[in-house]
């Protein structure tokens, strides 16, 4: 999905529940994670709950980002999963000049989320900014 289908769908619900339970349909869309990725490496801190991001560079021309996670909670879950959808098949630098915070804004979540998940959201996306920034660094050294 698009981030402006993502933002067109939230819109389209008058309530926080509705939202809420849009988020748990994207968890439980998300493409399971594979056991063995869910390691301290692939962990995200600073979350209540926890939270896994995998990253990888597709040798696709030009090269674009794939991204897999996974959390124990469904509703951070389902934030993973809205991060992947609108972050895989970019270029590292498309993601250094994507606006995630803006995105979510635009989702009227913040308001939402308790502290602790907004504090969580903020270290996905500081990590997928981050994981990008690491992968441009090293296409521009070659």
């Amino acid at each position: 999905m698009t981030p402006e289908e993502i933002i067109k769908d939230f819109q389209s619900f008058s309530d926080w529940e509705d939202r809420f339970y849009y988020l748990l349909d994207m968890a439980d869309e998300l493409p399971e994670m594979d056991e063995a990725d869910k390691t301290d490496d692939n962990r995200l801190f600073g979350c209540q709950s926890r939270v896994w991001l995998k990253s990888e560079l597709l040798p696709t021309n030009p090269p674009v980002l794939h991204f897999t996670g996974d959390s124990d909670a469904q509703l951070v879950r389902g934030l993973v999963a809205i991060v992947i959808n609108v972050c895989n098949g970019l270029t590292p630098q498309a993601v250094l000049d994507f606006d995630i915070a803006g995105f979510f804004k635009a989702l009227d979540l913040e308001r939402q989320l308790t502290r602790t998940r907004a504090t969580g959201l903020a270290s996905m996306v500081k990590r997928i900014k981050e994981i990008a920034g690491s992968y441009e660094a090293l296409g521009s050294s070659r």
